[in-house]
């Protein structure tokens, strides 16, 4: 098969009895509570993993297409690992993480998440830097590479999802914040797709026009640019959506709460000074 890399078999073999291995120990373990909202996020995940890693479009993105590639690594990025985040059971994250030296360092790497998101962009960035990218593409570098990526892919998601607040504990404004700047970090490398007019992937290059004859190389770019953005754009949006809506629920349930120093109006933590508190457990 043209193209065809002779480590793209073992890392798919990999890829599915490490997916066979987590629905074994997590999802199927009388150990933990995986609610239906969770085993739907799992298979969603796996589905999509396994449409682009495992069918005839893997061939097409590592072969044909430069707007296939960043679909697939869009689909990985900004779609399966966040869901797979959603899947993950609390009782499981306190597991892992209890009483574990893990536990110390993914604390520290949360603390503070913006060098997370600069390491991440970058090096999506980067992969996309046509030197670079004619280096590594079609070889076992781009696997490790991918490798990369899908790690601080990972990290990114999990300081904007939060499944566990012992291990990361950031304000919903934060995160929010964390995700815009998230979808302004990927703008140049997109618009340097959209805008490029001279064929710069020289091993699509070479095959263009031989899937789609109407789709050149310089078109096939464009429409990578344009797939990035969309799919980065959209998955964030779906962010700031369910952060709002998490962030709506929470200051429902605080409604009217208080403690010694806070009491919850409308959504709104106001502090009581020393004479409110007086006022406040005075007999009328």
């Amino acid at each position: 098969m043209h193209g065809m890399n002779w480590w793209a078999p073992l890392r798919w073999r990999q890829q599915c009895f490490s997916v066979i291995g987590i629905f074994k120990t997590i999802i199927k373990s009388p150990y933990y509570n995986v609610t239906n909202t969770q085993m739907m996020y799992f298979f969603i995940a796996v589905s999509l993993f396994v449409l682009v890693k495992g069918t005839p479009f893997a061939v097409i993105a590592g072969n044909y297409l430069f707007s296939a590639l960043i679909l697939q690594l869009s689909v990985t990025f900004f779609m399966t690992v966040p869901l797979f985040i959603l899947s993950l059971p609390e009782q499981y994250l306190a597991v892992f993480f209890w009483r574990h030296r893990r536990s110390k360092i993914a604390k520290m790497l949360f603390k503070y998440p913006w060098p997370l998101a600069i390491m991440f962009n970058g090096l999506v960035t980067l992969f996309f830097v046509p030197s670079v990218f004619n280096f590594i593409h079609g070889n076992i570098l781009q696997f490790f590479y991918e490798v990369l990526l899908v790690t601080f892919a990972f990290l990114t998601w999990w300081v904007i999802i939060e499944p566990s607040e012992e291990v990361a504990d950031h304000s919903y404004f934060k995160r929010l914040v964390y995700v815009f700047f998230m979808a302004l970090f990927l703008m140049p490398i997109g618009i340097f797709l959209l805008v490029l007019q001279d064929p710069v992937y020289t091993s699509y290059t070479a095959v263009s026009g031989e899937l789609i004859p109407a789709l050149t190389a310089v078109y096939d770019q464009h429409l990578a640019g344009g797939v990035l953005k969309f799919m980065q754009l959209t998955s964030y949006s779906f962010a700031l959506f369910y952060l709002l809506k998490m962030w709506g629920l929470r200051e429902e349930e605080n409604e009217g709460k208080v403690d010694d120093d806070t009491v919850v109006v409308q959504g709104i933590p106001i502090k009581l000074n020393e004479h409110n508190k007086r006022n406040r457990w005075k007999k009328r």
